[in-house]
């Protein structure tokens, strides 16, 4: 059972409104643009030291080779690494951690298109023979994910696992592709945590649904 809900995550029911922006605080310029808090910063944050605590125990002895996905990944993946090392100093199960990120590029507006582009080099030699945590902000149909596995795994690593701090309920979701979930949500466009909308909503700390208004105030 355990390794279960370590697989699926917190599963965040269809029905589930979010909390009234009132109880939090957040960017003002914001107001009319998101709808609700979803998950507040601080759950988010000791969610993730869940995982920190799953990787450590998983990885073993194993250096940690962290792929992180830009531009969406890198808060998870700070706090991630950052609560790997907390574990590190406390216990006799110290993980040396190299972190190196790659950017790909598959949404236009608040959809997921067929291309995948990897911005930037596209040589991830250094993997080779490594132990692999790849670090995404949110997982989907895993179309991007697939694609990305594929490219690494052409670099020979040792082995390869992910942790996806949101995997999505849709049609074919790529749940099986991700080893450690933060949160299972609804198929819902969600933005903050570094999360964007064409590049806008990065700065919430908390994770938030975008309003209409959002949508169409930054649509390009």
């Amino acid at each position: 059972m355990d390794k279960e809900r370590r697989k699926r995550g917190i599963v965040i029911k269809d029905d589930w409104p979010g909390y009234s922006l009132d109880l939090f605080t957040y960017p003002e310029h914001y107001h009319e643009d998101i709808e609700s808090v979803y998950i507040p910063h601080g759950v988010i944050r000791n969610r993730i030291e869940r995982l920190a605590h799953y990787i450590v125990d998983d990885f073993g002895e194993n250096a940690i080779m962290v792929l992180c996905v830009l531009k969406g990944g890198y808060k998870f993946c700070a706090d991630l690494v950052d609560f790997i090392k907390v574990f590190g100093r406390n216990s006799s199960k110290y993980l040396e951690t190299r972190v190196e990120f790659i950017r790909l590029k598959s949404y236009l507006n608040d959809q997921s298109t067929e291309d995948l582009h990897i911005i930037g080099s596209r040589d991830l030699s250094f993997l080779h023979g490594k132990s692999v945590l790849i670090v995404e902000a949110i997982v989907d149909t895993g179309k991007t994910m697939k694609a990305l596995l594929k490219h690494v795994e052409t670099f020979e690593p040792k082995m390869v696992k992910v942790a996806g701090l949101l995997v999505k309920r849709v049609p074919n979701m790529a749940e099986s592709l991700t080893d450690y979930v933060g949160f299972e949500i609804p198929n819902h466009f969600v933005v903050g945590y570094a999360l964007d909308y064409n590049e806008y909503f990065r700065d919430l700390n908390h994770i938030c649904v975008i309003s209409k208004t959002g949508k169409m105030k930054y649509k390009v």
